[in-house]
């Protein structure tokens, strides 16, 4: 039950054979009534992305790239965990492990796995550990209830055991975010310290009689999120086995639902392209398009939205605020969270997705960030 099993990916083409097919046949709706992406992903923005992906992209390329990277399996409380494991060459590299999000997955590490394994400029080296949350891409997909974040923070510290690391950091944002906290309030064996690049605030009454600055910006951001972008979240913490219908059965419904998050959680000059390639947003939307993974993801907001709450984290703590974050948290909020806050790096650009944004200031952040807990 405890073994490491190598992993390869091998698509039959029958499977991409019937994507093209869906596509081929998707009942497209009318076109939006509006001339913004308020009312979400606009017509035509969806039909040139979706041609793209029919005509141009290539499956392959990805699914070699993942191989080359070196993927993995194991059993974890029943369940099977798929994962990246890049070891470093270098002796003093410290092993890390990374925590997707939703819609994100192990895509987001890509630009940054072999820098983080073997810096070319002589910089901190790291044994980089990339899990798949469980209902996600290639891990297994829970049958009962029971797997939220504190239980999968647990069985990331087996995972980093199983492994082989008894001193370990960990970094996460977005559904990341919430795991790595909770490796840091149940203090994990082997954990260190944590870096987070979407810290869990929440304001005092008295921070709102004069808020400062940052805490206007982050107020208003939150409202925007409740008002015009929580209905994702609502929907599939109250109701994921019917949104999965459609997210498991159709492509473009399942790209709909996806890439209008590229656009409202990215840096961008307002196309979900000027943040991120096409490719790499189709290779991480064939994470859940080829394991049918629509459902079972959505269920860990069932299982664990309340995890997004304030908690109190012992060990030492690291951020990065990056100023596109959906929730944005100000340093006097997280501070009451984080009694041993290392380093607090304020970035000049980037969004939700950190490391697939900003891949150069991102390496720099965690390498400042963990050289202060080693």
């Amino acid at each position: 039950m405890t073994q490491i099993r190598p992993f390869t990916l091998a698509i039959p083409q029958s499977q991409i054979d019937d994507l093209h097919q869906r596509i081929d046949n998707t009942r497209w709706p009318e076109k939006e009534t509006v001339d913004d992406w308020s009312q979400g992903t606009p017509l035509a923005a969806l039909q040139d992305f979706v041609a793209y992906w029919r005509h141009q992209y290539d499956w392959r390329r990805c699914e070699a790239r993942l191989n080359g990277l070196g993927q993995f399996m194991t059993e974890i409380q029943g369940l099977d965990i798929h994962f990246l494991h890049v070891r470093s060459p270098h002796a003093d590299a410290l092993p890390l492990v990374m925590t997707h999000g939703w819609p994100g997955s192990v895509i987001e590490f890509m630009g940054v796995i072999e820098q983080l394994a073997n810096p070319a400029d002589g910089g901190q080296a790291f044994h980089v550990v990339a899990p798949s949350l469980p209902g996600f891409s290639f891990s297994g997909k829970p049958s009962g209830t029971g797997w939220g974040v504190g239980k999968i923070g647990l069985a990331w510290g087996e995972l980093m055991a199983r492994l082989g690391y008894t001193r370990w950091v960990a970094q996460g944002g977005d559904w990341g975010s919430a795991v790595t906290t909770a490796i840091g309030v149940q203090q994990v064996e082997g954990c260190i310290g944590i870096h987070l690049n979407m810290p869990i605030g929440r304001p005092l009454p008295e921070d709102l009689e004069n808020p400062a600055p940052d805490e206007l910006k982050a107020l208003g951001a939150l409202k925007h999120y409740q008002d015009w972008d929580s209905g994702y979240s609502t929907q599939q913490r109250t109701r994921p086995q019917s949104v999965g219908y459609g997210l498991v059965d159709s492509p473009v419904g399942l790209a709909g639902w996806i890439y209008e998050k590229m656009w409202a959680w990215t840096d961008n000059a307002g196309r979900p392209e000027d943040a991120l390639s096409r490719d790499a947003m189709l290779d991480n939307l064939m994470l859940y398009w080829l394991p049918a993974t629509g459902a079972s993801s959505a269920r860990l907001y069932w299982e664990s939205f309340g995890a997004f709450a304030p908690q109190e984290v012992p060990l030492p703590v690291a951020v990065s605020a990056f100023p596109k974050e959906i929730l944005p948290t100000p340093r006097k909020w997280a501070e009451r969270n984080f009694p041993q806050l290392v380093h607090w790096g304020q970035m000049p650009k980037g969004g939700h997705f950190a490391a697939w944004e900003q891949p150069e200031l991102f390496l720099a952040e965690l390498r400042e960030a963990f050289s202060k807990m080693a």
